[in-house]
């Protein structure tokens, strides 16, 4: 039986359980297709996973949520073997084995096809961090053009390519960062002000925006979303799609003294109907044609999947992980 490499975790940990092994090439039934993958993102799921932080999943496992490549095997006839596709969720790296391999085999109706000549590096960058950036500022933020949009954990991958998409849809941008060498990264993102966080921001961001934003994309979690409720105006929505922070749990939450009114709370997880229901392809048009900026932040081959997610751990890489398989 032909072999691939893949990356194995078979207990939780640090970056190093991550392990190169061989396995055998999975093969698909009609109902799914075999993708040779190019590249992978990374994305805070799957370090949590790695830590023994997400429920359900059993080890050993192959991780990865997303995947960018080529149809190897479509036994149902949905695509033609060498397009080139993208695959995100859907229970792949959890429930099934995941993207951090030479090889993933997942449902067909969990795939899109897409025409690019960008290089891997930047196609495998795309998948999950546009879907969970276009998902959130459109499906759970409800983003008009002319909004004031607060990014709250701006220099995360999805907060740089949330500030990019809100950009081209003429939003005005404001993002944070804990790190004030990171301003000209998150003005080179879209962002048209930026903020130092030091935890407790509703006023600057008040002052700066006219009593208040109209959407806030809370990326840092639970530690700064009581904060984050406070900077946005009557009739405003937060979101909160990521947890950077490290914290599950809010303690000791009033929502009657936290929640002003007539503000909105609301969250954004993704699913693979929302993949599938993101304009990838459009999107992906607009990273050719230089109209969204969208950064990479570090490049590594997959037999340095330990030093990409310590890189991940320590959020150093400026922009979006990426993993190339060859």
């Amino acid at each position: 039986m032909a072999q691939m490499k893949a990356a194995i975790i078979r207990e939780a940990g640090g970056p190093e359980v991550l392990r190169i092994e061989s396995r055998p090439i999975p093969q698909p039934g009609k109902d799914r297709v075999l993708i040779r993958v190019m590249a992978f993102g990374l994305n805070r799921s799957g370090l949590f996973t790695r830590r023994g932080l997400s429920p359900g999943i059993e080890f050993p496992r192959v991780l990865g949520i997303e995947a960018a490549g080529l149809i190897a095997e479509a036994p149902g006839g949905q695509f033609r073997e060498g397009q080139v596709v993208a695959t995100a969720m859907g229970g792949m790296g959890r429930q099934f084995d995941g993207s951090y391999a030479e090889y993933v085999c997942v449902p067909a109706a969990h795939v899109q096809c897409l025409r690019t000549d960008l290089p891997w590096e930047r196609l495998g960058a795309l998948p999950e961090m546009l879907q969970t950036a276009w998902s959130s500022l459109f499906t759970a933020l409800q983003l008009e053009s002319g909004d004031t949009l607060l990014i709250r954990g701006g220099t995360t991958s999805v907060g740089l390519a949330a500030a990019a998409v809100a950009k081209s849809r003429h939003a005005k941008v404001v993002s944070t960062t804990r790190n004030p060498d990171r301003i000209e990264l998150l003005r080179n993102a879209g962002a048209d002000e930026v903020i130092i966080d030091d935890g407790r921001i509703a006023e600057k961001v008040k002052a700066m925006s006219g009593g208040g934003a109209n959407k806030d994309l809370e990326l840092v979690g639970t530690t700064t979303l009581s904060d984050s409720i406070q900077c946005v105006k009557r009739h405003g929505i937060v979101c909160m799609t990521g947890m950077v922070g490290d914290k599950w749990w809010l303690d000791q939450f009033s929502p009657m003294d936290v929640i002003p009114t007539a503000v909105c709370l609301t969250t954004y997880s993704g699913a693979a109907d929302d993949f599938m229901q993101t304009p990838l392809q459009s999107l992906v048009e607009q990273v050719e044609a230089g109209s969204l900026r969208i950064q990479v932040g570090r490049v590594f081959h997959l037999d340095q999947i330990a030093e990409a997610h310590r890189c991940m751990e320590e959020n150093s890489a400026g922009g979006k992980i990426v993993v190339l398989t060859s």
